[in-house]
């Protein structure tokens, strides 16, 4: 049924304000919404002022001024509550906004005493270092078979200490936006050769079977030497220190049209999909419990993905609970349209 629409449509409880103003009873008021119901029921469209009218309980003129009154004061109503909310959304945008600037100077502070920090523990640790080298090179005289069980223990300390340092100040860079990349083409077997006696030794110390495979010819990349390698190498630490022993690690290369795309695989524990993304977060750990199995301060996936983001690239993840992880990435051959 199609009801025209009327200025009384807009206005509810007509017959209620009527009898506030003392311009109909209640009793012609229920006869009236009877007369509507029956004309209703008849299949004549009828509202209850126009009842009214054709009962002669209200004249026009009155239904027409209370319908008038009633939308200018819903229309002033409507006026206050929008300027209510005006205010509501600036005093919110207003605490939003100095809630932000809060947040970006604390992450500001932050940034800065991870890297002065880190920039200290750098000269003392170079000494130490330093000794270390000394002593595994039995320049200060032989070394019993427990005292060379000790060093090397000293030196794999070391090593992983000065490891974090270096994430740090990787990661404060990279935050305050100062991650600068010095691009140039670069062989990717050198790349790669460049770290991997390392990761090597580390793979066999825990049993797990790494395999390399860079197809002979491939063609150079643009990308910044250093910051790659750093790449590599983490994506390489992460899949050793995930898998169990007896398992397997594999990195690849090989070329996609104007890309070369490297992938990372390992037989680890994987990551549920929903948790993936938590992955790439700063200082998180997937296990943050006081004992949980893996070290780290979990920073290295955060800094591969503001590394390659640099780069132009990005990481993809595959993985799931006890079937492993693939994390694969691409950047482009020298000579592409996209090599800068």
């Amino acid at each position: 049924m199609d009801v025209r629409i009327t200025p009384e449509t807009l206005v509810p409880r007509l017959g209620e304000l009527l009898i506030e103003r003392g311009l109909l009873g209640s009793k012609d008021l229920k006869a009236a919404l009877e007369f509507q119901q029956d004309k209703i029921a008849n299949g004549e469209p009828c509202l209850i002022g126009q009842a009214l009218v054709e009962l002669g309980f209200v004249d026009q003129y009155s239904i027409d001024e209370i319908v008038t009154v009633q939308i200018f004061q819903l229309q002033h109503k409507l006026e206050q509550t929008n300027r209510e909310l005006e205010q509501r959304v600036a005093e919110r945008t207003a605490e939003l906004e100095k809630a932000l600037l809060k947040l970006t100077e604390l992450n500001q502070l932050k940034s800065n005493f991870i890297s002065n920090i880190s920039h200290e523990l750098r000269t003392p640790l170079t000494h130490i270092k330093g000794y270390l080298d000394i002593l595994s090179d039995r320049s200060l005289g032989p070394l019993t078979t427990l005292q060379e069980e000790a060093i090397d223990v000293l030196v794999r300390s070391e090593d992983r200490l000065e490891q974090l340092i270096d994430d740090l100040i990787q990661f404060s860079l990279a935050v305050r936006g100062e991650l600068s990349l010095s691009l140039q083409p670069l062989e990717i077997r050198q790349l790669v050769d460049a770290y991997l006696p390392q990761t090597i030794k580390k793979a066999k110390a825990k049993g797990i079977d790494l395999e390399v495979t860079i197809p002979v010819g491939l063609p150079k990349i643009y990308a910044d030497e250093g910051k790659m390698q750093w790449v590599f190498n983490q994506l390489l630490d992460n899949g050793i220190k995930f898998t169990p022993t007896g398992g397997q690690v594999r990195f690849s290369a090989q070329r996609e049209m104007d890309f070369v795309e490297f992938t990372v695989s390992d037989s680890g524990i994987g990551i549920p999909e929903e948790r993936i993304k938590e992955i790439f977060e700063p200082f998180h750990q997937l296990d943050g419990s006081v004992t949980r199995r893996y070290s780290g301060i979990g920073l290295g996936l955060a800094m591969v993905h503001h590394i390659l983001e640099a780069h132009g690239s990005a990481l993809d993840v595959d993985s799931s609970p006890d079937q492993g992880t693939r994390f694969s990435f691409s950047l482009p051959v020298v000579g592409s349209n996209d090599d800068g």
